[in-house]
């Protein structure tokens, strides 16, 4: 059986713990970043039932000596860079995961780093005294169970799960330890007394499948006996890039969802050009009311970085999903284009863009390349909220 090598390290709570370290009077305070929303929080303030994405009102009624902070997306851009530097310089194959989350895979360094015990011990170490952050690992044989024994040992902690001991670990767990398991799911799966991941193991996977559906109970019935063939992959490129927005409980006119559309769907081609990514399927993401969440796509004929096709797509899937919009009130919005290629070609346009749209993108990144990516705006978007531009990993 192969050793336990691979490392998951989580920055805690790391917006939070970014504006600790700045201001030292927010050091032991809960803290809550962001006032209409929660972006973070830190562990002072989850000990009062905070979390992200929660309405800066609820935040504030369960805890109103919380202190409200502004995000400061380049602090958090800076210290994310510095701390991928610190991975860097302790393993030459680092997965990044987001900005706060990596896997390193330190196979084969024991001679040169010792044993991936005292690697991830050092490792935590010069984050710490480096960029000033804690930082949590877990240790594993997969890069499931990495992750998973993350999440037990935070805040700022260290498990290793040996070999011999990896389902002795994981099968006391509730379900929602494993990856995929939503609320949803698992109140799927509590509906008929499964509530742990030994009880998920001992279903058959035709089970799980008659259950959860193929993909589901396939990928279920896999994790619960731990098996997770996936390697470390070091700089590997995104098979989609998205982003999303969070809109908070209060109404939204149907313009005003509209020209927040149009700013992810611009933010999203933007980043897709910077990148030289062409794509073919729109995805949109929606969150409603009642928290629930649904998702549509639809799939290009032709790949592209282009904002006028992908826009007119997106506009047509939110346009679908009025009805629900309607009834049960709108929280999140995210657009993503997935199956992406890299633009070694000249794009071709689609029949409902032969006004050279590509030309005019080109003009704008240009523009925003040289005067800040705030000089120039569509015009629909004028008077609108476009929310933050949260540091993200390379594309």
């Amino acid at each position: 059986m192969d050793a336990a090598t691979i490392l998951h390290a989580d920055l805690d709570s790391f917006y939070a713990s970014v504006e600790q370290r700045d201001d030292p009077r927010l050091r032991g305070r809960p803290v809550i970043v962001g006032a209409g929303v929660v972006l973070a929080a830190s562990y002072e303030a989850k000990a009062h039932g905070i979390r992200t994405a929660m309405g800066g009102k609820v935040a504030r009624r369960l805890c109103p000596h919380a202190v409200v902070v502004p995000p400061r997306m380049s602090a958090y851009s800076e210290a994310s860079k510095a701390v991928y530097r610190v991975f860097d310089d302790h393993c030459p194959l680092v997965e990044g995961l987001s900005i706060d989350e990596a896997f390193l895979d330190v196979r084969g360094m024991e001679r040169i780093a010792g044993s991936p015990v005292e690697i991830a011990v050092r490792l935590r170490r010069a984050v710490r005294e480096r960029v000033g952050l804690p930082i949590t690992v877990g240790v594993a044989r997969t890069k499931f169970l990495a992750k998973v024994a993350s999440g037990v040992a935070k805040p700022d902690g260290l498990l290793v799960v040996p070999p011999s001991r990896e389902l002795a670990f994981l099968h006391p767990l509730p379900v929602e330890a494993l990856w995929g398991v939503g609320p949803k799911t698992a109140g799927r799966l509590r509906e008929q007394g499964i509530a742990t991941v030994a009880q998920v193991a001992t279903l058959g996977e035709g089970t799980l499948v008659e259950l959860l559906g193929r993909a589901a109970g396939r990928h279920l019935h896999a994790l619960a006996h731990n098996s997770d063939p996936r390697p470390v992959q070091a700089r590997r490129r995104r098979g989609s890039i998205g982003s999303q927005r969070a809109l908070g409980r209060r109404p939204r006119s149907p313009e005003a969802v509209d020209a927040i559309l149009v700013g992810l769907v611009d933010r999203v081609t933007r980043r897709m050009r910077a990148a030289g990514r062409v794509g073919r399927t729109v995805v949109l993401r929606l969150r409603f009311g009642d928290f629930e969440r649904v998702t549509r796509s639809h799939t290009l004929p032709h790949a592209t970085s282009e904002m006028q096709p992908v826009l007119v797509t997106a506009r047509i899937l939110l346009a679908g999903a009025m009805p629900m919009i309607e009834a049960r009130g709108l929280t999140l919005v995210g657009i993503a284009v997935a199956n992406l290629s890299d633009d070694r070609a000249v794009q071709l346009l689609l029949p409902f863009d032969r006004r050279n749209g590509g030309a005019l993108d080109a003009a704008v990144d240009t523009v925003r390349e040289r005067y800040g990516s705030k000089a120039i705006m569509r015009a629909v978007m004028l008077g609108h909220d476009q929310g933050l531009t949260v540091p993200l990993l390379p594309d």
